[in-house]
């Protein structure tokens, strides 16, 4: 197929507005996290609109947690854990989740069954 300026144009349109949406609605979940609650990533991409989102929700929220006042720390991992190194991080997302009365087992894991919030 060869591909016309046009039709480039067409489709360059069409992907940046699902990128434009798909990142709405990632924001727009992440705001809904409730206090004492925590989700994944894969959850959040889930229930935006794709299921291979993950690593555009760790972007999102390196880029626009302060713009848009996310509580970036209630999201962790699949595994129930924080994603960020020690000395990176790791130190403040566990202690506000700490102060939102969310415990952590002795291998530093999130406990789901009590803990998880699904959008």
């Amino acid at each position: 197929m060869i591909w016309t300026k046009k039709a480039f144009y067409q489709m360059h349109m069409i992907n940046n507005k699902k990128h434009k949406i798909l990142t709405e609605n990632i924001i727009e979940i992440i705001k809904k996290i409730p206090y004492g609650k925590v989700t994944t990533y894969g959850k959040i991409a889930l229930y935006a609109g794709d299921h291979k989102a993950s690593l555009q929700v760790a972007r999102i929220l390196h880029s626009s947690s302060k713009k848009y006042n996310l509580p970036w720390y209630r999201i962790i991992n699949k595994n129930g854990r924080i994603s960020l190194p020690i000395g990176g991080g790791y130190e403040l997302q566990k202690s506000l989740l700490i102060k939102e009365g969310i415990n952590f087992s002795i291998d530093d894991k999130i406990d789901f069954n009590k803990f998880l919030w699904n959008p």
